[in-house]
Formats: C-alpha cells, sequence, structure tokens
C-alpha cells in the first residue's frame, strides 16, 4: 500500500510528490499526460526568467523521482475507500493507498465520477472545481484536493505552490503532527 496516490503530474501533482516522497512517503504518480501546462510559455514563475511548459513538466517529475516518487503513465477511472485506505483503478490494474491527491487541472470528470462535491470554476475557461476545506480535504475520508481542481488560480507557481501545501497537509496527518520541510545551506568550516 501506498502512502499516498497523486492523480495527475502537472504543477500541483508533481509539487506534491516532491514533498510527499522526500518525507519518507511511499508516493505514486499516475501521468496521463494531459497537463495544460505542456502547452504554456512561461515568464512568471519565481526563480525562472523564463521557461517552456514541457520542460517545467518534466522537471516537476524528474525532482519527484529523485526523492524516490514512482511515475506511471496510466488513466486513473476510479477511486473508491477499501479497508482503511482507498483502492484506485486504473485502465491497466488497482492500486492501495491510504491518501488519494486529485490534481488533474481543469479535468473535473473524475472527481465528479467518484462523488465529490463539485462546483462552478471562478477561474477563466475553468468550468467546474471541487469543494476542498483550507486544507485541500473533501468530504469523503483520505481523498485531497490540490491546484486548478481546488479552485486556486491557473498558474503554475499558484498550483505548484498550492500542490506543496496540501502534500504538507496529507504528511502532517500521516505523522500525526505539524511537518515542515526546510533545507539549510551546507557551510564549509
Amino acid at each position: 500500500m501506498y502512502d499516498v496516490a497523486i492523480i495527475g503530474a502537472g504543477p500541483a501533482g508533481a509539487s506534491a510528490a516532491i514533498f510527499t516522497a522526500k518525507a519518507g512517503k511511499r508516493t505514486v504518480v499516475f501521468d496521463n499526460d494531459q497537463s495544460i501546462t505542456r502547452r504554456a510559455w512561461i515568464e512568471n514563475h519565481y526563480g525562472l526568467e523564463s521557461v517552456e511548459g514541457p520542460v517545467l513538466v518534466d522537471t516537476g517529475k524528474r525532482q519527484a523521482q529523485k526523492f524516490g516518487a514512482e511515475i506511471v503513465s496510466m488513466k486513473v477511472i476510479d477511486v473508491k475507500p477499501k479497508d482503511g485506505g482507498l483502492r484506485i483503478t486504473t485502465e491497466q490494474g488497482e492500486y492501495d493507498a491510504k491518501h488519494v491527491i486529485l490534481a488533474t487541472g481543469l479535468w473535473a470528470d473524475l472527481a465528479e465520477s467518484i462523488g465529490l462535491k463539485t462546483k462552478p470554476g471562478t477561474e477563466p475557461r475553468i468550468k467546474t472545481i471541487v469543494e476542498v476545506d483550507p486544507a485541500g480535504k473533501t468530504a469523503i475520508p483520505g481523498i485531497w484536493v490540490a491546484g486548478t481542481l481546488a479552485g486556486v488560480s491557473v498558474h503554475t507557481i499558484i498550483t505548484a505552490g498550492d500542490g506543496a501545501k496540501v502534500a504538507v497537509n496529507v504528511i502532517s496527518e500521516l505523522n500525526g503532527e505539524r511537518y515542515v520541510d526546510h533545507d539549510v545551506l551546507k557551510t564549509s568550516d
């Protein structure tokens, strides 16, 4: 059983995976390569003068893998509660996880099919978002939502930050205490 399954490998999903994997949580990311960021040219992402969307997405996935996240290329078709966790059904098999983070961007069809409560989106061209609490939790225990699907602005810097926020909240719940990840520059003496 995975600690965390993340559905979507765009900025929100990959950012969440970086945090969960770096925290030592067994993480799987389902990527169907539908991120709208793949079509973007980005000049407003902090720390980068400019970047092509595909480069940003691929870099995020490599960062997550560096910390141990497993990235699988397949489409998720269902998520259901099962024995103290969740069963993720894909077109190619089933996976179990304690927590699931949906980070499917502007695609709400999976969220709707698994019974998450949705509402109209507020961003231009974002028709539907999922109702979540400030931590990213949904009404279904163990299912969280991050990024554009959770109603945050579609900008990559914002969705990546929201993915990190939700991941920290999932890690905190798994650990039973607030999780903080701070790296410090190494100094030479």
